[in-house]
């Protein structure tokens, strides 16, 4: 008998969607186990390591349990790095369940999944995105921090579309780089990039996971 799908899970729960432009939105989050580039100034650090080995059809379960108790129309996965596991029958299933998938990868690796949200959030050092993410990312999230530059969002712009939007994300909402990130949004504007637009992370504002 073949063995049912297993993925590496670390939490699944509901809240809203805290980040980027669908910030806001009632979210049912499947966090996967495992990254490969471990930033020091990830705020998911939990999930490098640990979870529990689940069945894709535990998981579709889980997010049914969810979706009763808060209905919403988005599942995001996320990590950790989400496309470090096999996600394509996963994600075949939450379609199969009327809902709409968002995937929050570091834009390194690609699987070719029916994902109606690609939320591209490339990282030190080289901030590299794999070509055929670039085509489909729905925002591109930048991480402010003592690495980001103006130099790495001129080269983030010129890579992907001008339609696609890059968003400043000031790191754990610290004061000191919500400064940084306004003063990175002016130079782009004064060096004539557009589509620069600078977030926030409403969950810890609203204090919930």
């Amino acid at each position: 008998m073949p063995q049912p799908p297993i993925l590496k899970v670390n939490e699944i729960f509901a809240s809203i969607q805290g980040e980027g432009l669908r910030q806001g939105e009632p979210t049912i989050f499947v966090r996967l186990t495992g990254c490969n580039l471990r930033c020091d100034f990830c705020d998911t650090k939990y999930a490098w390591e640990g979870g529990d080995d689940i069945s894709v059809q535990q998981v579709i379960e889980q997010v049914k349990q969810q979706h009763k108790e808060f209905p919403a129309d988005w599942v995001c996965i996320t990590g950790g790095e989400p496309l470090l596991q096999d996600i394509r029958e996963l994600s075949q299933k939450i379609k199969r369940e009327d809902l709409k998938i968002q995937i929050e990868t570091n834009g390194t690796r690609f699987q070719k999944l029916p994902i109606d949200w690609y939320t591209v959030s490339p990282k030190p050092d080289k901030y590299f995105v794999h070509p055929e993410l670039i085509r489909i990312a729905r925002e591109v999230k930048l991480v402010v921090t003592e690495e980001l530059d103006f130099d790495v969002v001129r080269k983030i712009r010129q890579e992907f579309p001008p339609t696609t939007p890059i968003l400043l994300q000031p790191e754990s909402n610290k004061e000191s780089r919500m400064k940084e990130g306004m003063h990175l949004l002016k130079q782009s504007s004064a060096k004539g990039l557009e589509n620069i637009r600078v977030g926030t992370q409403l969950h810890k504002i609203f204090g919930i996971q």
